[in-house]
């Protein structure tokens, strides 16, 4: 068997499997088809300060290539989370994330205080794709001033690992990324969705009650590599690597663009057990490509050799 250990940071993790926030639940919901503990680490639905009803129905629309969804951030609030579903993770030994969205700053800041004093809870990822609500409905990712001051807010607030999400709608994800740094993150997430739209010709009606919606899935996969590419060589942050994952060779591209962990999204729709078969085919991969250890190919990819 192959090693397939990965740090992030300094932080452990048995495999570099992890099921990506909101497609997943809250864990229960993933463990009635296997042991949670079989994966590197689980990132929950995304969470807000107070509860959300989400977007009206259609709000999900399945692709060729993937799917859309505008879900709007339903979900329970942080404080009946904290009260129900975080018990049932006291017995976990995966890594265990909370994904944390907002329409203000002081709305992720009081999250991530809350979140703190609860036990259990390996670290925080940061959805910075959110709208800024005081700022005309731009999300914090498009002004490096507002997501400046929001990582640092919530570097202040949390001792726990502080993931920062990054929506890929930015002119330079160079820059969103170090400014991530500057500010104390200790890794990125990448990719968020990007927005797409579908159309039934029949009742030349959108599928999605808001027009338009999230685009997640195979189609986004090579946007996602060279974004992770781009990053992994101008910033030193450890990279989670997310985007159309679905096979053990699409996690090795992650890793060898330069994630270190990925997680796995769209494809737990289509097959429920998704994280614990892959982390079998990586294994089986590995052995076949003869990487004994995982960890030594994070970012070894190169470039062709080149002809005159």
């Amino acid at each position: 068997m192959a090693d397939l250990s990965v740090q992030l940071g300094e932080m452990s993790f048995c495999n570099p499997v992890c099921l990506a926030s909101g497609t997943a639940g809250y864990g229960p919901e993933v463990a009635s088809w296997y042991d949670l503990n079989e994966l590197g680490g689980f990132f929950s639905k995304a969470l807000t300060l107070e509860p959300r009803s989400g977007n009206a129905l259609p709000r999900v629309c399945e692709l060729p290539t993937g799917m859309l969804n505008t879900i709007g951030l339903a979900n329970p609030g942080v404080s009946r989370f904290i009260s129900e579903q975080l018990p049932g993770w006291e017995e976990l030994k995966t890594r265990l994330f909370v994904n944390v969205a907002g329409s203000t700053a002081d709305d992720y800041v009081e999250c991530c205080r809350r979140l703190e004093q609860a036990p259990r809870l390996d670290g925080l990822e940061i959805n910075v794709s959110c709208p800024n609500v005081k700022q005309g409905g731009i999300s914090f990712s498009a002004d490096l001033g507002d997501l400046a001051a929001l990582v640092r807010r919530c570097r202040e607030t949390t001792r726990r690992l502080l993931i920062i999400k990054l929506s890929p709608q930015v002119t330079d994800i160079v820059s969103v990324a170090q400014v991530c740094a500057d500010e104390g993150a200790d890794a990125i997430s990448l990719i968020n969705t990007i927005p797409g739209m579908s159309i039934d010709i029949g009742s030349r009606r959108t599928r999605l009650s808001t027009g338009i919606g999230g685009y997640s899935g195979p189609g986004i996969k090579p946007v996602a590599l060279a974004q992770v590419y781009r990053v992994a060589r101008a910033v030193s942050l450890p990279i989670i690597g997310i985007g159309g994952i679905s096979s053990a060779a699409d996690i090795l591209e992650f890793i060898l663009a330069g994630a270190s962990v990925i997680q796995v999204g769209t494809y737990n729709f289509v097959q429920p057990d998704a994280g614990r078969k892959l982390v079998k085919e990586l294994d089986q991969l590995c052995h076949q490509l003869g990487i004994e250890q995982l960890s030594s190919a994070v970012g070894t990819v190169e470039l062709p050799v080149t002809t005159a």
